[in-house]
């Protein structure tokens, strides 16, 4: 039988939903382009309502360091 620490994954910050996502697609922009200098991001729906909150923002500067991350929130 596994632990339930290995049939569910933790992300970061409160809210894995708000962070998992957007990490795994920061780590795949990250793959396609080795050659950036930088990235900007703009957070849509929940994830720029509550991304501050849940900690969106600060995987994705985690992820993408030491390039700089521009994130920005939709309204």
């Amino acid at each position: 039988m596994h632990s339930i620490k290995k049939i569910y994954k933790q992300g970061k910050g409160p809210s894995s939903s708000h962070t998992m996502g957007p990490e795994r697609a920061a780590r795949s922009f990250l793959a396609a382009h080795p050659e950036a200098d930088a990235f900007r991001v703009i957070l849509y729906g929940s994830l720029s309502k509550t991304g501050v909150g849940h900690g969106t923002d600060q995987v994705l500067r985690e992820t993408f360091a030491p390039r700089p991350a521009d994130i920005q929130f939709s309204d």
